[in-house]
């Protein structure tokens, strides 16, 4: 009789349990499902947004290039942030050389070595920062001065090199990205050949437009990271050579 009573709880307890697991089951899959038509939304809600900012022939045409565009895609956007970056540095660090020269000048003239140093620290840029180095090294005469300078000088070449290198990875691996999305594309286009035993047009056309695709899109990036890249090196090079004007002008007016 014991075993019989609980043979009939076991039996309650089960009817009681199932339909627990059962509608647990029910909500766990309704989740999944909601979770994944979000994730089918978020994804298209990302894509409608693209084509409402770049377009849909853009976004079909990065669509179209395969895996190989994200990584192109990230070089855009790294380069694109260190020009951004290098010429608002570079912009703010350029002054009027002539009318620096023609405040501090007399001063140096006039041994106010202290005015002048003080007009430097308050101007900004490479070549009002060694210049101010060299003034405070005013009192040990030329020599100290020009050590100075020099020793500024190297750390102010430091901080204008900065981002050149960054600039040259995104141009050096912008087309090797493409090439190889070329490669891969390639790789797609001989396998579907293999597959089919047979050449036609219709079935390589896919690989070869993705490899045309990468390639394109690598050299699009590129190109205008080099062409800033080489605008970037110009005003350096004119940096430098104001810094040498300067250096001369300090040096001669201490005579």
């Amino acid at each position: 009789m014991r075993k019989f009573s609980y043979i009939m709880l076991l039996i309650a307890l089960v009817s009681l349990v199932m339909p627990g697991v059962a509608f647990a089951q029910e909500v766990a899959e309704e989740a999944a499902a909601a979770a994944t038509t979000a994730e089918v939304a978020s994804a298209g809600g990302l894509e409608s947004f693209a084509e409402l900012v770049f377009g849909s022939g853009m976004v079909k045409w990065f669509k179209d290039g395969g895996w190989a565009m994200w990584p192109i895609l990230i070089l855009v956007i790294y380069g694109l942030a260190y020009i951004v970056w290098k010429f608002i540095a570079l912009m703010y660090g350029r002054i009027n050389l002539n009318a620096f020269l023609d405040k501090i000048t007399p001063l140096i003239k006039d041994k106010k070595y202290k005015e002048a140093a003080e007009v430097a620290k308050n101007t900004r840029g490479p070549v009002a920062a060694i210049v101010y180095a060299g003034l405070l090294k005013a009192d040990g005469g030329i020599p100290a001065v020009e050590k100075a300078i020099e020793n500024a000088a190297m750390i102010e070449m430091s901080y204008l090199e900065k981002g050149f290198l960054e600039l040259s990875t995104v141009i050096t691996l912008g087309p090797m990205m493409g090439f190889l999305g070329t490669v891969t594309g390639m790789i797609s286009a001989f396998d579907a050949i293999a597959a089919a035993r047979a050449v036609d047009a219709t079935i390589v056309a896919s690989g070869i437009k993705i490899s045309l695709i990468t390639t394109q899109a690598g050299l699009i990036v590129a190109i205008p990271v080099q062409f800033f890249n080489n605008i970037f090196v110009t005003m350096v090079d004119g940096m430098v050579i104001d810094m040498q004007k300067a250096t001369e002008k300090v040096v001669e007016a201490m005579l």
